[in-house]
């Protein structure tokens, strides 16, 4: 499972120059106390409104002092930062991406919820629990959880020739061909350097390009792992077998999912509640599989994306913001209103249920996709870890990473080491000690 375990946590990394002026968060107390009868609005970030607020309306029923306002901010990130130096407009509660919250903890802009009582006693699968812990201590709940699976159009495979889902990258690779032989503007999946699609490559194929120990950190985008998942990419950009020109989340990628000229995603789970809307035409067509594997046989797999909400450690009312988190997290209807709004959980207790298993879905044909999302998510591959400035490092690859450039004379690889280089100047500016 992921790790992004640092060693010395919060002592040590206030050696570096991004997080001096974070250091020194107080102590949770009696102050940070709201008297029971006392009136508190919280209000909560995250870019997802629907299952926070269906788990906000049950919440207010059982607390009618407390008002859950859920919103939508644009550059959430940003805007906290904004407000935490402004001394206003902080948020009770705040969703962070799993791979933001090092970044964050490692400043002291969020609480340790250890000291509030957070632990895993068993209730979330273990990566996504050490997804949200730095240093050994959790600074978010988990609330969602992206195992990587392969979303697929049954529909235009068979339009090619493809008779069943690839198993084998191998096997993805001879479909590639045929996906494209139908038009130039088919393809088996588009890919415009979306860093969250090389790294679940990356992960699944045994490489770790990130090692953290406290403040030193080394980068490796060289080992084995890593060249085998950049090589296979690489042969079918060379190809024109992937469409680097759409850009995932774009409207031109809504379309090519509409109209069926992209066969497939490598994604996280989290994308069947959403592929509906974007896709409407195709309902019926699409369904969901395991990544494919390097070796036949093989259930390997990796993460992408997810995310656990936050306490800003400059918030207000704080134990009651506790009071909502414990609610959306480790309570059974809390955790339920949001798997009904099309979340899914790490609630090891819900990945094992059966009727959430066997729950179907019209869009995906009837499958049971629960029960495909599930076992990936159990079979993760373990020793993965992120960098503490991960969201610095994804706009690097952003600003950077052009694959409708790469060529056989401009590889990928080579945009891969540059950016790696990118990475270990940041990282050295920043007060660590950072290295390839």
């Amino acid at each position: 499972m992921r790790k992004s375990q640092v060693s010395g946590a919060i002592a040590l990394a206030c050696a570096g120059a991004m997080v001096l002026a974070g250091c020194g968060a107080g102590q949770h107390g009696a102050a940070d106390r709201t008297p029971p009868d006392q009136k508190v609005t919280l209000t909560v970030w995250t870019g997802n409104t629907t299952p926070t607020q269906a788990a906000a309306k049950l919440f207010e029923k059982d607390h009618p002092n407390v008002t859950v306002k859920v919103e939508t901010v644009t550059d959430a990130y940003k805007a906290l930062d904004n407000a935490i130096q402004a001394g206003t407009g902080i948020p009770n509660v705040m969703e962070f991406e799993y791979i933001t919250v090092p970044y964050f903890a490692i400043q002291n802009k969020i609480e340790d919820l250890g000291r509030y009582g957070a632990k895993n006693d068993g209730t979330f699968v273990d990566g996504a629990w050490q997804d949200v812990s730095f240093g050994g201590k959790p600074y978010a709940v988990p609330m969602d959880y992206g195992p990587t699976v392969m979303f697929y159009n049954q529909d235009t495979l068979a339009k090619a020739g493809v008779a069943e889902a690839p198993k084998t990258w191998d096997e993805f690779y001879e479909a590639a061909k045929k996906v494209h032989a139908l038009g130039d503007n088919y393809h088996i999946i588009n890919d415009a350097g979306d860093i969250f699609t090389m790294l679940s490559l990356i992960w699944q194929a045994g490489g770790r390009p990130f090692t953290v120990d406290g403040t030193k950190i080394t980068v490796n985008v060289k080992d084995e792992g890593t060249k085998r998942a950049v090589g296979m990419w690489q042969r079918m950009i060379d190809e024109g077998l992937i469409a680097t020109d759409i850009m995932t989340w774009s409207d031109d990628w809504n379309r090519a999912l509409n109209d069926g000229t992209i066969a497939t995603q490598i994604i996280g789970g989290w994308l069947t509640s959403s592929i509906a809307d974007r896709a409407p035409l195709q309902s019926g067509k699409f369904r969901v599989a395991p990544m494919p594997q390097w070796k036949a046989g093989d259930n390997v797999g990796a993460e992408n994306g997810g995310s656990g909400f936050a306490i800003p450690s400059a918030a207000k009312n704080k134990d009651v913001a506790w009071e909502f988190l414990q609610y959306m997290a480790y309570d059974d209807a809390g955790v339920q209103a949001r798997v009904d709004a099309g979340v899914f959980p790490p609630n090891v207790k819900v990945l094992k249920d059966a009727d959430f298993l066997s729950a179907t879905n019209p869009y995906f044909g009837d499958q049971k996709y629960r029960e495909v999302i599930a076992d990936a998510a159990s079979h993760v591959a373990a020793g993965w870890q992120y960098l503490p400035f991960m969201e610095k490092a994804r706009y690097l690859y952003v600003d950077n990473m052009d694959y409708t450039k790469v060529s056989p004379s401009n590889t990928l690889q080579g945009l891969l080491d540059a950016w790696a280089g990118r990475i270990v100047d940041y990282g050295n500016k920043q007060g660590f000690d950072v290295s390839e």
